[in-house]
This record gives structure tokens, C-alpha cells and sequence, in this order.
């Protein structure tokens, strides 16, 4: 119940925020009774089929160790169908687990699915690609929603005063953005506690608004439930009724976020607010909006807040530019847990990532992130001028997501739910032909501002990309060159062992990688003691001590593999002298004599030494010219100009050695 509260302040934002300007972007000269009834109707009927069925009972149902969004589905699937071909995230296995048999056999039909996507690389790559393709599109509508979120609030001041001018509408509008992304830093734990009593004020006074016009203007408005009006609207306005499809759009575009959110609440909290709190606000608020427009049609474009109320019209007036401050949230918060699953999937540069709560694993604040879609969203606001391609330019681009979540959740419901084939079907016929629909109204935009969420998606497309490619290659490469047993006992065998200790900071978890034959070849010399540490972040909050370090002797003398876990709150610090004791004290337990002892001990008395290697990848004339360019020049700059993930250990600098190595492709 309390993580229920919680997310009205973060994930209701925008979805809740939509009566502000779903009925003043149709734009209908002389709407008549039954013009307003099929367009409520519409807006009925979207919200129960796409909000309440599909997200709140289907699709949060696949989430995966609690997170959700595109990248969870991805990520359910490559936890049961191998994923393996050429455009592939890099796997983070272990050997041993390509054995295991998560679940019991299921149908003909369920082998067959997932029998097809292991030996179908093709299908693989298609799957990869939308759901890059989908992850990135959030991502851009993420910078559109503060922006016209805030902006659609503030206007409000216009329907009362003609002597604010639109330049001080977009100037107050910057100034609230920027308070809103500086407050981002608290974290989401606090900025939901300050935010929820906001929302829940917000889808009080919209309900109690909607009831008092309902009661006063049209009692009978809630006839328009029946889909019938629907094909009346259609009768009457034709192809301009298929056109206004994009602005009744605009009363979904928060579904994806309730599911992009799931990793900072969890589905049971995000169920109970959604039926019990926000889908009958919202359709008490457009039922209200739709009776005071069939008495009054010729305020449509100022339909919300002439709607209100003159009495309570400057509350209502705050609390609305509130709730688009929150609005906003909603989007930037599901920003922050797509960046940190793309970057546990190893699809996106590493940036900076601060958890904010001890106890949920998906609260986190990324400042990298933050910065950059604050300078979009004001980039648009002045950009625009506050007109109307921001609204045109929204929602374009999260109908595409929907659809590709539709897709992904049938391959779900194929090889992981084994659910009967019929309902397979009727699920994406419904979906699709209803998304499908508005998808192709949403174009008539593209010339008009709705360019731009395509634009920011294209711009994190080409990032993820070139960085999956690139990773994709470099694992492959290593995957081709890595050592053999005998190759390591032959090399440990002809080099001149000093005295120390050398820790060797490598991320393949399978296998020794090839800059080890690299480094070796080119010094001659290996340490007394030499180990291989691999970190491994874990879906939990903290490690136990004697489960972080998991140590295994390699064959030869002195030279052992060290697998170092970490919780997602752990501190990844290999600084201090009892970072070094711990894992000498752990080797020292499968140490098979006093000897090997003896010889750690003496050892660790002598220099430590931290080594980690710095890759880089050069294609190679047999690539095409635009492979070749993309990894010589794109995913080199990423490389430099990102963080690297020996960052994130926080090596003493006075005991760390950079080895580097070219990768030829």
C-alpha cells in the first residue's frame, strides 16, 4: 500500500496529468453532442483496453526480478531462449549455467517458439533491434513530456488574462523545469514522498470538478461508455475523425511508464493506485470536461480549465502546475532505469549511476542523464516558443513502443508463459489493430513537430548501436583468442616469476582473455601470486562477506580466478590493504599445503599490484567501409569519452598498471 502511494507521485505523472490537454489539442470546429460523446467514448475505451487491461493486468505481469520496461522483457527471454548470434548483447553466464534447466518442458507449441529463436539468428537480431528501438524511444518522449507537461499547466494563466504574452509563458515554464531536474538529485524515494500528497490532491479535485459538471451540465454523460458513439463519431467526422485519433492519443501516452517504473515500486503497489485511485479519477475528469463542452463547444481549446470552477479556479490553477511538475517525474525516473538496465546488459556506455534507496534495487539518479534531458527539454520549450508543434511532436513516438511492447509480449507469452495460441492471437489482434490505428493517425505529425522524439530516439539509437556492435565484436574476439589451460601452464612455465602480488582486472566471466597473453609476452614476468578478478554486480542489496570473493586455483602455482560480487548498494572499492588481505585469506582456504601458504604469505609482504586492461578495437580491411567506420570511430569515441568500468573499482592509482592492447576485427 505505501509503495502504491508512493508511485502516484512518480509513475501517474503524465498519464494523470492528461485531461490538461487532451481535449484542447482535438482540434473540431462546432463539435455537436454526439461529436463529444464518441470522443468520450474513445478516450473510455483506451484507457480500460491499453491502461487497465493490457499494462495494469497483462504486461506488469512480465517483469523480470521487479523491473520492467522493454529491456525487461528482452531480458526474460535471454534468461530462457540462447541468444546468440552476430548483433547480440554480449552474455554475462556463466559456463555451467547453459546446462541448467530452468523449467520443466512445456507444450509442442512452446518447444517449437523457442527452438525457432535459438536457431534463427536473424530472429534474434530483429528482437535486439526493437527492443534497442523501443528502449530509446521512451527515452525521447522522456524529454518531451516535462516540456509540455509544464507548458500545457501554465497556460492556463491565458484563459483567464489576455495581458500574459507567450514568451512569459514559456519563460515561467523554463524556470520550473530547471528547479524540477535540480530536485532530481534527492532521489526517488524522497521526490515520490514530496510528490504523492501532490497527485493525490490532483485526481481528488479532477474527480470532484468532473462529478460537480457532470451533475450541472449533462447527467446522462456516462451513457457515452457505450462503444456505439464511437462508430457515430466516425459516421459523422470521417477522415477528420481519424485524423483528431492522435490528439485522443494523448490520453495513454503514460502506460509505458507504469511498466519503465516497475523496478522503482513493484506491480502490486503500481495495481492497487492504478484501478482503486487513478482510472476512475480519470474518468470522472474527462466525463466532466466532456458534459461542460456539450453545453458550451465552443471552448474546446481552453477545455480544462474553463471547465473549472471560477471560485476555486487559481487552486486549481497551482495544483495543476504541480501535478505537471510531477507529470514530468514520470518520464525522467523511467530515463534513469532504462540507462541502468542497458547498462547491466552491456548495450550502452557506462555513465554514472547512484542508487537512492537501501531497499529498492530500481530507485536510482543518473546526473549525466539528467543534465542531458533537462538541455533537451528547454532546448524544445524556447525552441518552439510554447506552440503547438510541442504537442504535435508528442506521444509520436510512445505508440511505437506500445506496439513493440505488444510484440514482445506475444514472444513472452510463447516461450515463457506456454499460454494457448488462441489467446496469443486475440492478444495481438486486439493490440495491434488499436495501436496500429492511432499509429497511423500519429504521422499526419511528423511534419509538424513530431519529428522530434524521433530525432532524440535516433540520436540514443546510433549510441546503442555503435556500443552493442562494438561489445558484440569484442566478445567475439575474445571468445576466438582466449587462452587454453595447457596455453597458461606453458606461458606461467617460461616466465620469470618477482615477488607480489598481481591482481588482473578482467570482464570476461568465461575463460582467460587474450590481453593476459598479451601483457606476459611483452614484460616476461609474472608475480609470485597472480589472480584474475572478475566483478559481478548482483540484483540484490548487499553481498555477505563470505560470499564476496569466490576464488578457484588454475593449474598453475601461484595463479588462481576470483569472481568478486557485489550487491547493488556495495561500494565497488578495491583501495586499502584489507580489500587485498580478504582475498589472499580466501585463496589461502583451498591453498592444497603449507607451502602454497607459506608462499601467499611471502608474497603479500612484497609490492601489490592492481593491472587492468584497456581494449581497443580495430577493424580490419575484410569489414565493410561502414562496419569499419562505425567501430574505428564511433565506438572508439564512446569508449574514450564514457566511463570505463575499472572506474568504477577505485584502484589505488599508485598500485594500478594500464595495459594496452588492439583488438584487430
Amino acid at each position: 500500500m505505501m509503495l502504491g502511494y508512493q508511485s502516484l507521485g512518480i509513475v501517474y505523472g503524465d498519464i494523470g496529468t492528461s485531461p490538461l490537454y487532451v481535449f484542447s489539442s482535438i482540434r473540431l470546429s462546432e463539435p455537436g453532442e454526439k461529436d463529444i460523446l464518441g470522443i468520450l467514448s474513445l478516450i473510455f475505451w483506451t484507457l480500460t483496453m491499453m491502461g487497465l487491461i493490457k499494462y495494469v493486468f497483462i504486461v506488469l505481469q512480465a517483469d523480470d526480478h521487479g523491473e520492467g520496461g522493454t529491456f525487461a522483457l528482452y531480458s526474460l527471454l535471454r534468461q530462457h531462449v540462447n541468444f546468440k548470434g552476430k548483433m547480440i548483447i554480449p552474455s554475462t553466464r556463466l559456463g555451467s549455467d547453459f546446462n541448467l534447466k530452468y523449467h520443466s518442458k512445456g507444450s509442442k507449441l512452446q518447444s517449437k517458439a523457442k527452438k525457432f529463436l535459438e536457431e534463427n539468428s536473424k530472429a534474434q537480431a530483429v528482437i535486439t533491434f526493437i527492443v534497442l528501438l523501443g528502449t530509446c524511444m521512451v527515452i525521447g518522449d522522456g524529454a518531451l513530456t516535462p516540456a509540455i507537461s509544464v507548458l500545457s499547466a501554465v497556460q492556463g494563466i491565458q484563459s483567464r488574462s489576455s495581458k500574459i504574452k507567450q514568451e512569459h509563458v514559456v519563460f515561467l515554464s523554463v524556470a520550473i523545469l530547471v528547479v524540477l531536474f535540480l530536485f532530481q538529485r534527492f532521489g526517488t524515494n524522497k521526490v515520490s514522498f514530496s510528490f504523492s500528497p501532490i497527485m493525490l490532491l490532483w485526481f481528488s479535485f479532477t474527480a470532484t470538478i468532473g462529478l460537480y459538471n457532470i451533475i450541472k451540465f449533462y447527467p446522462s454523460i456516462l451513457k457515452a461508455l457505450s462503444p456505439h458513439y464511437i462508430f457515430y463519431f466516425f459516421q459523422r467526422n470521417h477522415r477528420k475523425g481519424w485524423e483528431l485519433l492522435g490528439a485522443i492519443a494523448l490520453c495513454i501516452t503514460g502506460a509505458e511508464a507504469m511498466f519503465a517504473d516497475l523496478g522503482h515500486f513493484n506491480k502490486r503497489g503500481i495495481q492497487l493506485s492504478y484501478s482503486l485511485v487513478v482510472y476512475p479519477a480519470l474518468i470522472l475528469a474527462y466525463s466532466g470536461e466532456a458534459a461542460f463542452l456539450i453545453k458550451n463547444p465552443d471552448r474546446i481549446s481552453t477545455a480544462f480549465y474553463s471547465s473549472v470552477p471560477e471560485p476555486i479556479f487559481w487552486p486549481m490553477f497551482i495544483i495543476s502546475t504541480l501535478a505537471a511538475v510531477v507529470a514530468s517525474q514520470a518520464l525522467i525516473s523511467a530515463s534513469f532505469s532504462i540507462i541502468r538496465q542497458s547498462i547491466t546488459l552491456g548495450c550502452f556506455p557506462r555513465v554514472t549511476m547512484i542508487h537512492t534507496s537501501s531497499k529498492h534495487e530500481g530507485q536510482v539518479y543518473s546526473p549525466e542523464v539528467n543534465y542531458f534531458l533537462m538541455f533537451v527539454c528547454i532546448l524544445i520549450t524556447v525552441g518552439f516558443d510554447g506552440g503547438a508543434e510541442i504537442g504535435n511532436a508528442f506521444g509520436v513516438a510512445v505508440i511505437w513502443v506500445m506496439l513493440i511492447t505488444t510484440v514482445l509480449m506475444c514472444v513472452v507469452m510463447l516461450v515463457i508463459w506456454d499460454t494457448n495460441i488462441i489467446l496469443v492471437v486475440m492478444f495481438l489482434t486486439v493490440y495491434l489493430s488499436i495501436e496500429g490505428v492511432y499509429m497511423s493517425s500519429l504521422l499526419n505529425k511528423l511534419a509538424h513537430g513530431g519529428w522530434v522524439p524521433f530525432a532524440i530516439s535516433a540520436f540514443f539509437l546510433v549510441i546503442t548501436l555503435s556500443w552493442t556492435y562494438g561489445r558484440s565484436k569484442k566478445s567475439q574476439y575474445e571468445d576466438g583468442n582466449k587462452m587454453s589451460k595447457q596455453e597458461l601452464d606453458h606461458l606461467v612455465e617460461t616466465s620469470t616469476r618477482v615477488p607480489g602480488v598481481c591482481f588482473f582486472c578482467t570482464d570476461l566471466m568465461n575463460g582467460i582473455p587474450p590481453i593476459i597473453r598479451h601483457y606476459v609476452k611483452h614484460v616476461g614476468t609474472l608475480r609470485q601470486v597472480t589472480v584474475f578478478v572478475t566483478v559481478r554486480t548482483l540484483p540484490i542489496r548487499t553481498v555477505l562477506p563470505e560470499e564476496r570473493f569466490i576464488v578457484a586455483k588454475l593449474g598453475p602455482e601461484g595463479v588462481y580466478s576470483c569472481l568478486v560480487q557485489y550487491g547493488y548498494m556495495d561500494q565497488h572499492r578495491m583501495d586499502g590493504e584489507e580489500y587485498e588481505s580478504s582475498i589472499v585469506g580466501v585463496i589461502k582456504e583451498i591453498a592444497e599445503n603449507g607451502k602454497e601458504v607459506e608462499m601467499m604469505d611471502c608474497a603479500s609482504c612484497k609490492d601489490v599490484i592492481f593491472v587492468h586492461g584497456r581494449i581497443i578495437l580495430n577493424a580490419s580491411k575484410k569489414n565493410g567501409g561502414f562496419r569499419k567506420w562505425v567501430i574505428n570511430n564511433l565506438y572508439r569515441f564512446l569508449q574514450k569519452n564514457f566511463r570505463s568500468n575499472v572506474a568504477t573499482l577505485r584502484i589505488p592509482p599508485s598500485k594500478s598498471l594500464q595495459v594496452g592492447m588492439l583488438y584487430e576485427i
